[in-house]
């Protein structure tokens, strides 16, 4: 399949840490209105969490993604790139060649790097969540729900990132970890294929004839219009991972995917829909953010 492109790996790794810097604030703002309660809006949640927790709140959680987030970032940009010039060399029969990419390349590929996603990424999004919203306000309504047996919600469930994997490992097993993972497969699967497949399409249309590569400008513009096309449609199903990774905390409330579905649907109706358009716009921060950064090494220190 020709040699490796660790360029592709490297550009990834750097491009995730700068995306988590950048978007964990943002990120811990719409884990706490999707899966959080005791929150009016945007601004009150916010002011809420900046009070009762000072500014570091809205970093809770966030060593564990900057440590894993980075190399999950790597894999799948990197499992995208090498995929999808295997399947074009492997349809022209030129292993040395850069074929031209097909729509049905970029889609296998995209494919392939959002199941991938989905072993990496669903532990690091479940421990992120779980410290995220460990100290969130508890309704009294949710308490003829079965609670656990823990201390008051007052004191937080988890003392970090290793206690928590223990503690959810302890009590749940293994499989504890991927809890949400069949509504992370429903978002990322068709999330990266309409993450990948628009960021490919726009950068090369807004590149011109003349350049051999886009700048990494047209990386930027074209990495954030992506994110807006992806999560428009991803960003359902977020809201469903997200309340299901959450779940578990302090009281077990949904069995499933679809019992997750109607019970927000009934609680909430379409109001969920305003916690999707901030999800869209925190994800395209990120998704400018990690695009540049990933542009730059990409363009300013070759690896091959």
């Amino acid at each position: 399949m020709g040699s490796l492109q660790l360029e592709d790996f490297a550009a990834g790794w750097i491009g995730g840490a700068a995306s988590v810097i950048v978007g964990h604030p943002l990120d811990t703002v719409k884990t706490r209105l999707q899966a959080g309660v005791g929150y009016g809006n945007t601004l009150s949640c916010i002011r809420m969490v900046y009070r009762r927790e000072s500014v570091f709140g809205f970093f809770k959680g966030m060593s564990f993604p900057l440590a894993s987030i980075a190399v999950y970032n790597s894999v799948v940009f990197g499992v995208f790139s090498n995929t999808q010039r295997f399947l074009s060399q492997h349809r022209c029969r030129e292993p040395e060649a850069s074929p031209p990419r097909t729509l049905s390349d970029l889609l296998l590929a995209s494919m392939v790097a959002g199941v991938v996603s989905v072993g990496l990424g669903g532990p690091v999004d479940l421990i992120k969540i779980r410290l995220q919203m460990q100290t969130q306000p508890f309704r009294d309504a949710n308490l003829g729900l079965k609670s656990k047996a823990m201390a008051p919600v007052e004191q937080p469930a988890y003392q970090g990132p290793v206690h928590c994997i223990t503690t959810i490992v302890r009590n749940e097993g293994l499989a504890g970890l991927y809890r949400g993972a069949s509504a992370m497969l429903l978002r990322d699967v068709p999330g990266y294929c309409l993450y990948f497949i628009p960021y490919v399409f726009l950068s090369e249309w807004i590149t011109p004839e003349a350049c051999t590569g886009p700048s990494p400008c047209a990386v930027w513009l074209a990495g954030g219009m992506a994110g807006a096309i992806s999560w428009g449609t991803a960003t359902p199903m977020d809201v469903v991972k997200s309340r299901l990774q959450a779940d578990g905390v302090y009281l077990n409330k949904y069995k499933g995917v679809l019992d997750c579905i109607s019970q927000s649907y009934q609680k909430e109706g379409l109001k969920i829909c305003l916690l999707c358009i901030f999800k869209l716009g925190s994800y395209s921060t990120q998704c400018f953010t990690a695009l540049f950064s990933h542009s730059v090494v990409w363009d300013h220190f070759p690896m091959s």
